[in-house]
């Protein structure tokens, strides 16, 4: 019995404060997760070892196998930690009458190992607090220290994390992003289809591509190397979707195979490996711990069966005999940092990254596909038995050019994780057809974004000529609906705003792999190139709607705070754990308020958009009825003037040629006939740049009765006004 008390209060200091949360269990538990070494060219060697305490049962059921080159007697010491401050110690002697630990007195040469479970006294289960088996992914530590009885040389240290199987990584945080994600496309779709495809509307913000932008931007701030408290570290995950990271077993293992005819090696990983590792946070000198969350958990024997060089023993609760076998799992320790400990923990091997985004990109692009064709065979199919739909005209003419929009848009919005995961494949990846893959999907995206913002830009340099300005960017239907993607919600004078928002997402994606395993030049790279992007948004407002510069402003300042942040993670700047872990807390309330106020900024644009009536609708109606109004004047309506000034017309329909002010008859007098400058018909919003104009000429009133055309009239003759037939020239 004194043996058993003697383990039981080894056991119980193990748990001492020190476990502090990760997964969902519904009871409460504390458990640790995994184990590393923090001794180097240890003599004694721990091979396993996992411990769980159950609060109702006031049990500790525990597990643990080692080997020793040596017969040795050693001393003991337990440490726990919480948020990196020491809450508990014990030095004890395993030999000890107090705290005698039979497999530990003395450590056996060759192979030990000790599995059973303990009941806890009442006395130390109240040491645990409540707290402790509530709260989420908060730092716990346990430390294990044997050194010899003789010389006090070290010879052997385990650490190990515990939690109570609580945690911030909840799918139901994945299903309610994707659902934000989701009404803020629906809601982009709603405001296309109420705009009628107008030409320089702009749709509300938040749209689509922002709050994506905005969660891939939190799934990218838990990729840096650097040592995360438990907290945000498992908020991120949260939103890996939103960069094509998604974890199907069936998908890794074809990928696996993939890698392993192309040059890739699966020893230490591949998906299978992951299944049996315990992944260990690396972080310079200092470790973390945590067990995958698809890991089985393993509850041992009641009784203790200890094994020593293959002879095993059972000792019951209330004598030490009989005869048994040890029945565990053997999980190797599994180092990772960065992106890697990113991806490993959605279970999927490193390796395997790249082709895990372009087989999800694959799978999206042929659902869209599928998904557009369908729907051209059902209207195709319903306009043999009824009419078809007018308003779907233009998708019947058009819908191969509606795929490849989508198919770019798909490319822009994703192109600052893509250049992520190929530099990360080009650093990081094993297999040769993999880095093909990668090299050659990298430069048709580049390719295909360069080329647009050429023509763009060609476009843009060309109206600049003729009309003084880019607006047949905006104005023209044709333009509008083939690169609108790209700058629609900018202003007229900021067209080119899409090109700084590229490079920024390309810069963040070559500083993350780039900078991979160092944690300060990442963070560092990421503050630049925030505070950089911050400050452009501020000084240019490009956005046309003000919603547009206040929301995208505030995600912006969010940003750079976030990184400020994370910079106190740094290792190398020595911030205390406990420090750390309240900065994680603050983070997680930040973006997750953040989030909040953007899907109810989602939620009012949609009402507002169904109630309000289309402003382009109703300005396009104003000018058509502006239109047939001057198509039906007489000769001596008021309106139909050469003294009328341009003021007359509606300030967003004016070309930059319309005339801004009356002409005196005196100046068309001194200053003789000129001949009028046409207006360019792309700077006209309501007519198609294949309109004509040469029918106005022809059709003209003859001046001062010259009808020959074949030759310019003479220099010397004056205008005149026309006879309006009260018997008098004027």
């Amino acid at each position: 019995m004194r043996a058993l008390q003697a383990r039981s209060t080894v056991l119980t200091s193990l748990f001492v404060l020190g476990a502090l949360p990760v997964g969902v269990l519904g009871v409460d538990i504390l458990k640790t997760n995994g184990f590393s070494t923090c001794l180097d060219n240890a003599t004694i060697s721990v091979e396993r070892m996992n411990v769980e305490y159950n609060k109702d049962t006031k049990q500790v059921t525990f597990d643990v196998a080692g080997s020793s080159s040596e017969i040795q007697n050693v001393t003991a010491s337990m440490k726990v930690l919480a948020y990196g401050k020491q809450v508990y110690q014990k030095d004890f002697n395993p030999c000890d009458k107090d705290t005698f630990v039979a497999q530990l007195c003395p450590v056996p040469a060759g192979h030990f190992a000790a599995a059973g479970s303990q009941d806890i006294p009442s006395s130390y289960a109240s040491m645990i607090p409540s707290i402790a088996f509530s709260v989420p992914d908060l730092d716990g530590e346990a430390k294990l220290e044997l050194k010899s009885l003789d010389s006090g040389q070290d010879l052997a240290c385990i650490q190990s994390t515990v939690n109570n199987g609580k945690t911030m990584e909840v799918p139901a945080v994945s299903y309610v992003a994707v659902g934000i994600a989701g009404a803020a496309l629906a809601l982009s779709a709603l405001s296309a289809l109420g705009a009628g495809a107008h030409a320089g509307s702009a749709s509300p913000s938040p749209s689509f591509s922002e709050v994506v932008g905005w969660f891939q931007g939190l799934a990218m701030n838990g990729m840096l190397s650097v040592p995360y408290p438990s907290v945000y570290r498992s908020f991120t995950k949260n939103f890996a979707f939103s960069g094509g990271l998604v974890s199907w077993g069936s998908m890794q293992t074809t990928i696996d195979s993939f890698r392993q005819h192309t040059g890739g090696n699966l020893t230490n990983d591949s998906y299978k490996y992951l299944r049996n590792a315990t992944l260990v946070y690396s972080n310079g000198a200092n470790s973390s711990v945590a067990k995958r969350g698809f890991e089985d958990l393993i509850l041992l024997a009641r009784d203790i069966t200890t094994n020593v060089n293959g002879t095993s023993s059972t000792i019951g609760a209330s004598d030490s005999s009989g005869s048994g076998t040890s029945a565990t799992d053997n999980k190797v320790m599994h180092y990772v940092h960065g992106v890697q400990s990113y991806v490993e923990e959605l279970s999927i091997p490193q390796a395997n990254t790249f082709m895990t985004v372009l087989l999800v990109f694959a799978v999206v692009i042929a659902a869209i596909t599928v998904g557009i064709l369908l729907f051209k065979v059902i209207l195709e199919t319903c306009a043999l038995f009824a009419s078809f739909p007018k308003r779907l005209t233009s998708f019947r003419k058009q819908y191969w050019w509606l795929l490849a929009k989508t198919i770019t848009n798909l490319i822009l919005l994703l192109y600052g994780v893509w250049t992520l995961y190929c530099v990360y494949q080009f650093t990081n990846g094993d297999s040769w057809a993999a880095k093909v893959l990668a090299a050659v999907t990298f430069a048709l995206f580049t390719a295909t974004l360069a080329a647009f913002t050429f023509k763009i830009w060609q476009l843009a340099h060309r109206s600049k000529r003729t009309d003084g300005d880019a607006s047949i960017l905006f104005e023209d239907k044709e333009t509008w609906r083939k690169y609108s993607l790209f700058y629609d919600v900018y202003k007229k004078s900021y067209w080119w705003a899409f090109v700084p928002a590229i490079v920024y997402m390309f810069a963040k994606g070559c500083v993350i792999a780039g900078g991979n395993g160092h944690g300060l030049v990442q963070t560092a790279g990421q503050l630049i190139i925030e505070s950089l992007m911050l400050i452009l948004l501020l000084w240019w407002r490009p956005y046309t709607r003000k919603s547009g510069n206040w929301v995208n402003s505030v995600i912006q300042v969010v940003r750079v705070l976030s990184v400020v942040c994370i910079l106190l993670f740094v290792e190398e700047l020595g911030v205390s754990q406990s420090t750390k872990t309240i900065t994680g807390v603050v983070l997680v309330v930040m973006q997750s308020v953040l989030t909040g106020v953007l899907a109810i900024l989602i939620a009012v644009n949609a009402i507002v958009t169904c109630v309000r009536e289309n402003p382009h609708r109703k300005q396009r109606k104003e000018a058509e009825k502006l239109n047939r109004d001057l198509d039906t004047l007489t000769p001596l309506d008021a309106r139909n003037s050469l003294l009328m000034g341009a003021s007359s017309f509606p300030t967003e329909y004016k070309s930059p040629h319309t005339l801004a002010s009356p002409i005196p008859l005196s100046s068309i007098v001194k200053t003789g006939y000129q001949p009028v400058r046409s207006h360019s018909p792309a700077a006209r919003p309501f007519y198609t740049r294949e309109e004509s104009q040469d029918h106005l000429i022809s059709s003209a009133a003859s001046i001062g009765g010259w009808t020959d055309r074949s030759h310019s009239p003479p220099r010397d003759r004056q205008p005149r006004l026309p006879d309006v037939g009260f018997g008098r020239a004027l």
